[in-house]
């Protein structure tokens, strides 16, 4: 009968959990679409969510993708590469091996949030390009090419440094929200660009008086313009026309890289800027929150470590030979360092914590009155060799008074 009834019991604790995490409402239902496919492995679940969650793990993993841009810069050297290439092969699959077990794991603790995220994104698609040179086959003529150009882009693999950088993400979301106002800021450039272009092509573009070279079509018009915005050769530009006569062309000059260098393109620059300080600051704050929560975390840790403490003590009082709770704390005092934490805060409330206060500063009252008594001693033991000292002085040498 003893089976029979655990197996009941189970089964009856089974039907609970499953009538509590039931959704009530269709709401409910929609954010518990997969309810029915609870996950049992939790504690390991939670066991390698606080493993990917670890900083030494963050540290390794940045260790390793440094030693993938190592690798591949001595797969750029010839000879490194002919002599070494199985040992470079090896190294590139064993890191590969950890990278896609890095991802597993993360499936694994998470598989419908993992696509919600970005960056775990971009590190399948990273994952992905490198496995591609193990499926093409490189010692074909025809696939040599793609391989070469697919080999070429393993590089993509060193910015996944980027997930385990909080300052890089902070930086790229910076980015990525600056990216609507530089594509305004651009679009007024290109519109400022091709009204110049077509000015600059009826005015220099003649094919026999002008500069057809570098203003003979819109295209052209277009490429010099772009070296007047970068404030690239400019000089030059300008010393074509000169030698063609166009004196005017100065002013067409200035006025095209006053506006097209000072005002727009350094506004774009502007715009990066402040975004990336924006977000800075939100990454300071967010880091002295995050610091301050395991500041509170540590504290309140401390304080039930030291309530239980207590609550021990007044357990031993009632079991032990003690008779007051004084005895208790005096025993107790001897068992302390000084480099023992404690957190005054909340637990300065309680009796027990009061009267060991209290006696603390009795213990620190004493002190300071015996300090002070060796003070005066000392004092007034100086004070006698001073006088000592300044009557001697004062006597006749013993050869002047026998004399």
């Amino acid at each position: 009968m003893e089976p029979t009834e655990s197996f009941n019991q189970r089964r009856l604790v089974s039907n609970l959990v499953v009538e509590h995490f039931k959704p009530s409402s269709d709401a409910d239902m929609k954010h518990t679409l997969f309810w029915r496919f609870r996950r049992w492995d939790t504690e390991f679940c939670a066991y390698i969510r606080r493993l990917l969650q670890n900083p030494m793990l963050n540290s390794v993993m940045i260790s390793i993708i440094s030693l993938n841009a190592l690798f591949l810069a001595m797969e750029t050297n010839y000879d490194i590469q002919l002599n070494s290439y199985a040992y470079l092969e090896l190294a590139d699959l064993i890191i590969i091996s950890i990278y896609t077990t890095e991802i597993l794991l993360k499936f694994y603790v998470d598989p419908l949030n993992y696509w919600r995220s970005g960056y775990n994104l971009f590190d399948v698609i990273i994952l992905l390009i490198a496995y591609l040179p193990y499926i093409i086959d490189k010692y074909d003529v025809k696939q040599y090419r793609t391989w070469n150009i697919i080999n070429g882009f393993q590089a993509l693999k060193i910015l996944k440094i980027i997930s385990y950088s909080k300052g890089m993400r902070s930086l790229i979301a910076a980015l990525g929200q600056t990216v609507k106002t530089v594509i305004y800021v651009l679009i007024l450039l290109f519109l400022l660009m091709f009204i110049f272009a077509i000015l600059g092509y009826g005015l220099y573009g003649d094919p026999e008086t002008g500069d057809s070279k570098n203003w003979g079509n819109l295209a052209s018009a277009l490429f010099t313009l772009f070296s007047l915005v970068t404030v690239d050769g400019w000089t030059d530009l300008q010393d074509e026309l000169d030698k063609r006569g166009f004196s005017a062309s100065r002013a067409f000059t200035i006025v095209f890289i006053l506006l097209g260098f000072f005002l727009f393109f350094n506004m774009s620059i502007g715009v990066v800027i402040m975004n990336i300080q924006d977000s800075t600051q939100n990454y300071e704050r967010e880091f002295k929150a995050e610091k301050q929560a395991a500041l509170q975390a540590k504290k309140q840790a401390m304080l039930q470590r030291q309530q239980e403490e207590v609550n021990m003590l007044m357990h031993q009082q009632k079991t032990s030979e003690y008779k007051t709770f004084s005895e208790l704390v005096e025993d107790f005092k001897k068992t302390l360092h000084h480099s023992d934490p404690m957190v005054l805060e909340d637990f300065c409330a309680s009796v027990p914590f009061i009267d060991l206060y209290l006696t603390s500063l009795d213990l620190q009252d004493n002190t300071v009155y015996r300090l002070q008594e060796l003070y005066y001693e000392l004092v007034g033991t100086l004070n006698t060799i001073l006088e000592d000292v300044r009557e001697k002085s004062r006597l006749p040498p013993e050869n002047d008074t026998k004399s």
